[in-house]
């Protein structure tokens, strides 16, 4: 089979990780969940257009690494199949990430920042008249 366009230029860069939705974070435990989440080798967190993802770097065992074509093109579950050159990998621009973190170090700075303590102008005291 001979292939075109994107795929003619194809390294499998999809078929390298697995990207699910997860709940937003909104509680101080749930962001340290997600920080342990970042503790962990090959896993990244991203906010897409407000969503939370969660990223396992992980190769499909059915990728052909020396031309990344795919053993079980013919017979490929429906997400593969669903996939449009349009969102591809290879395609030229940036990712749309509001935020991507790939530590949990990075994560912990997001946590510190984000439940900072507003601090409020000291009040001076009046003098009575």
């Amino acid at each position: 089979m001979s292939r075109h366009g994107l795929c003619a230029k194809c390294e499998g860069t999809c078929c390298r990780y697995v990207a699910l939705p997860i709940e937003t974070p909104e509680t101080k435990r749930e962001f340290d969940d997600v920080r342990w989440y970042l503790a962990h080798k090959g896993v990244e967190v991203f906010i897409e257009k407000g969503d939370w993802y969660i990223h396992f770097a992980s190769t499909c065992r059915h990728l052909h690494l020396s031309d990344h074509t795919c053993d079980i093109y013919e017979k490929r579950p429906q997400i593969c199949r669903d996939y449009r050159t349009g969102k591809c990998d290879m395609s030229e621009g940036d990712y749309d990430h509001d935020l991507h973190f790939t530590s949990d170090a990075q994560f912990e700075d997001y946590i510190r920042t984000r439940f900072a303590k507003k601090t409020q102008p000291k009040r001076t005291a009046r003098k009575r008249k």
